[in-house]
């Protein structure tokens, strides 16, 4: 009975933001450690589905680095970094729109559909939704940035029910093909459709202090300070610039969080605790 009464308290605790978020759009974005367990992927396919049950209309955006590495490492394709950005040559982009279009997207659509949801895969090329262009000049080959969003797609599949499941690969106006990083893709996918929450499941807590401090809730300004003064770093600070643009551009809430915690998602957008950071303007 205990147990009943505590499952019972955290429902009602999720009723008011059930009621709040009800029609609003939320865009999640999968990193690619959630595909290396089961178990977590499934959680995530759940929460998702309950989010759409319930009344919101999720969009989902994923990557897929570390499988992409196994990948090219197992066809013997040569894979180099500058600055953390995966250079990408021809035989690179065939891999990339293998692993992420093909084998990631489709499993991801999949574990949806079978735990009672209606996912629908695409690429971010597909009905030129996600117009890129290259970054660094083209020195880093097929790797761009987003230079522009067609949300009309999208919008007619949340209307029609659908839970779009998309992967971060874009396309210029002459039809070259570029990798864009997942976190940027889903920060621009935000931004154009004017969510109501950007959410990046990662392998991380959260933002934390220059004491190591987790933080769970963090005003834009902070952040910004926290990356000047070197408090927040590394691979932290993509993330982070990428949620604070999201905001800058209409997005009203966004949250960094551990998605190797069983049912973050749900924890973040439906209790008062929440479990990742919080970012606002």
């Amino acid at each position: 009975m205990e147990k009943a009464l505590e499952q019972a308290k955290l429902l009602v605790e999720a009723l008011p933001y059930i009621q709040r978020f009800r029609g609003k759009l939320m865009v999640v974005k999968l990193g690619g450690k959630i595909f290396e367990t089961p178990a977590l992927l499934e959680n995530c396919a759940r929460d998702i589905l309950l989010l759409k049950t319930v009344g919101m209309d999720p969009v989902v955006v994923h990557g897929g680095g570390p499988q992409l590495d196994r990948m090219l490492d197992r066809l013997g394709v040569e894979s180099k970094k500058v600055n953390g950005l995966r250079v990408t040559d021809e035989k690179t982009m065939e891999v990339v729109e293998m692993v992420l279009a093909g084998q990631l997207n489709r499993e991801m659509v999949m574990r949806i559909n079978l735990v009672g949801g209606r996912a629908v895969g695409l690429a971010g090329k597909d009905g030129m939704m996600m117009l890129a262009r290259p970054i660094e000049d083209g020195k880093l080959g097929a790797v761009g940035e987003v230079a522009q969003v067609d949300t009309s797609l999208i919008l007619e599949l949340v209307k029609s029910g659908m839970i779009p499941v998309i992967a971060p690969i874009g396309v210029d106006e002459q039809g070259k093909i570029y990798n864009i990083n997942a976190d940027l893709a889903a920060g621009a996918i935000a931004a154009e459709l004017r969510a109501e929450k950007l959410v990046l499941l990662t392998d991380v807590e959260g933002v934390k202090d220059k004491h190591g401090n987790f933080l769970s809730s963090l005003h834009a300004g902070q952040a910004s300070k926290m990356i000047k003064q070197g408090a927040i770093s590394g691979g932290m600070i993509p993330k982070v610039n990428c949620c604070l643009e999201a905001l800058r551009s209409g997005v009203v809430k966004a949250h960094i969080v551990d998605g190797r915690v069983p049912h973050s998602l749900l924890l973040e957008i439906l209790t008062d605790k929440g479990s990742g950071t919080e970012i606002y303007l």
